[in-house]
């Protein structure tokens, strides 16, 4: 028998105790080995000593551990999602099973004295190999099935784009990504240990060099990438924003609209989601054609960042600028608190002043022009610090006003204007005491008041439709026409309306999903939210983090949509005179129709 270098093979040989000659060809497989060895790391059970790191082959617990929480990231939430996004979770948290498992497999190595042979190992890998294929690509179909059911309880189409193939290589590529960069932070751990062990102690080496990691890493990611990268990219982009004006926005010429030449505000000062409000203002003419009777020119007072230095300044500008346009002679005054941008939902103050025949005043002030999610992280604080002193100065002023000749003073907000409004009261009981209304859309987990009345709810309520004093002053609707009055007791006023939809991710979401189930998962589920969901630790934290991104995809009443809802809120609120429940209907239907939902899924006006 010959070997491969044409001898003869190396068990007719006799042995003499010296080594046979080599062939070329088997140098060169040896000088490949040892090239390639001088590149690639072993596997820990093959590693000479502490030093080698970095494995060859990943971890198989990690690995398991890994297509384990991407099986779990396939299951739905409360949302449909397009399968970009599914990409993106399933790597996301992937990444997290990995470090899992890989901490896992680290504490039994370090524990255990029982090692599997390489025939073990072998095997497992080969089981792997064979069984996670078949299984991504079965859950992956039914994860579409899943999808859909969901679409259907949110009144999409059943119809559903969704590369299972895409999905598979987006999460594996996310993944590998978040898996190489947290083993890049270990080896420089590593190596720093290394350095600083030669002046100090092992130990203190270590906790050195973990302090050090540590401080670069969030550094790194926090100051770098985040604040002086994404969120000044976002800055530069909001403030252009900010400077413009949208197609078809006109400067209004009406003397009772801010921004118009007898304004206190000039029209460049007002933003960009300012110049929308004002420069949108519908007529009387308008409101007499759907009401069939004589109607007023609505006022719109609106203060833009740019025109004041602090928040008093804006509030007090605010109140002149009321007082100019008469607005303590209406029969209504709403103050609303705006979203990061300033943006103020124009169904929300249209279906006011078309109820009141446009026999109101409506006043915001813009603190930002950040987007939602940026505000939420730098200008939280700051929005209710700035509505409280809007709040406060108008009601001051409107206090000063006869009792029997003041305007019905109510306050409103949407989404992050909602936690806004909330900061400017001292509770539940400041709120009823000092205004005569309100209504609050999809609060934020961060909203006091709503975090009050959702956590001292009547028993047996479920958080997502939560009684509070049996509906006494305040009530929870998703479907208003059925909701709002399904109570014995009378609503007294002043009455405070939640809109709040069983589905919206942005009343939802909140840390403690990372490692708590949320009472909105509890039986029974909401009229729209799939028997499919579960909660899994950090899984469904990124799916709901990614459902608020997407939260706009279906129609109202679902997701962070609410459609024409402010309408039945409102007529409850305000009880305006000579109004019916088909004047409800029919409002709906043409603010339906002057603000038709935006399609796809980035479809969030704010």
């Amino acid at each position: 028998m010959l070997d491969t270098a044409g001898g003869a093979s190396p068990a007719s040989r006799p042995d003499t105790g010296e080594e046979p000659p080599r062939g070329p060809f088997t140098q060169a497989v040896d000088f490949t080995r040892g090239r390639t060895a001088a590149f690639v790391r072993k596997p820990y059970w093959e590693r000479p000593d502490s030093t080698w790191v970095l494995r060859r082959w990943p971890d198989l617990t990690a690995c398991l551990a890994a297509v384990f929480f991407f099986w779990l990231s396939l299951t739905p939430s409360l949302v449909p999602r397009p399968w970009y996004f599914q990409g993106a979770i399933g790597g996301i948290t992937a990444a997290i099973g990995y470090g899992l498992g890989a901490l896992l497999s680290w504490l039994y190595r370090l524990a255990a004295p029982w090692r599997p042979g390489p025939r073990v190992r072998a095997g497992c890998w080969l089981a792997f190999y064979v069984t996670a294929p078949p299984t991504v690509i079965f859950l992956l179909s039914r994860s579409a099935d899943m999808q859909r059911e969901l679409r259907r309880l949110q009144d999409l189409e059943p119809t559903l784009t969704w590369h299972s193939a895409m999905i598979a290589l987006i999460s594996l590529a996310v993944c590998a990504g978040l898996v190489l960069a947290a083993r890049t932070v270990r080896l420089f751990t590593r190596l720093v240990t290394v350095q600083l062990n030669r002046f100090v102690p092992w130990p203190v080496a270590v906790a050195l060099s973990l302090m050090i990691t540590s401080m670069v890493v969030v550094y790194g990611t926090r100051d770098v990438v985040f604040e002086r990268g994404i969120l000044t990219a976002a800055e530069h982009w909001a403030a252009a924003k900010d400077r413009s004006t949208d197609p078809g926005v006109l400067r209004p010429y009406s003397p009772l609209v801010s921004g118009s030449p007898d304004s206190l505000i000039r029209w460049e000062d007002l933003g960009n989601k300012g110049r929308t409000f004002t420069g949108t203002v519908i007529s009387a003419a308008e409101i007499s054609a759907f009401t069939g009777t004589e109607a007023a020119s609505p006022v719109r007072a609106y203060v833009g960042r740019a025109a004041y230095d602090d928040y008093a300044g804006g509030a007090a500008l605010a109140v002149r600028e009321l007082e100019r346009t008469g607005a303590f002679d209406r029969e209504v005054l709403a103050i609303g608190a705006t979203t990061g941008t300033g943006w103020v939902n124009p169904t929300t103050v249209e279906a006011l002043e078309y109820m009141h025949h446009g026999d109101t005043a409506v006043v915001a002030m813009q603190y930002s022009y950040l987007p939602s999610w940026a505000s939420f992280l730098v200008d939280r604080d700051e929005a209710g610090t700035a509505t409280r002193e809007l709040v406060d100065a108008v009601y001051r002023r409107w206090s000063q006003e006869p009792a029997g000749s003041r305007p019905k003073l109510v306050v409103f907000g949407e989404s992050m204007g909602v936690a806004a409004m909330e900061a400017a009261f001292d509770g539940l009981d400041d709120l009823l005491a000092r205004t005569e209304g309100a209504l609050l859309i999809g609060a934020p987990y961060f909203s006091p008041i709503h975090s009050e009345i959702t956590s001292h709810r009547d028993p047996g309520s479920p958080v997502w439709r939560p009684e509070y004093n049996d509906g006494r002053h305040v009530r929870f609707t998703q479907f208003p026409e059925r909701d709002l009055w399904a109570f014995d007791r009378p609503w007294e006023e002043p009455r405070v309306v939640y809109l709040q939809n069983a589905s919206d991710p942005v009343v939802w979401w909140e840390p403690d999903l990372l490692f708590q189930r949320p009472e909105w998962l509890g039986q029974p589920l909401g009229p729209d939210v799939t028997e499919a969901i579960d909660w899994f630790p950090f899984v469904t934290f990124w799916q709901t983090t990614v459902d608020m991104a997407v939260s706009y995809g279906a129609p109202a009443p679902h997701g962070h949509r609410y459609g024409s809802n402010p309408v039945n809120a409102w007529e409850a609120i305000t009880r305006p005179a000579d109004w019916s429940a088909e004047d409800t209907e029919r409002l709906r239907l043409l603010l339906e129709l002057r603000h038709p939902p935006r399609s796809g899924w980035a479809g969030k006006p704010e």
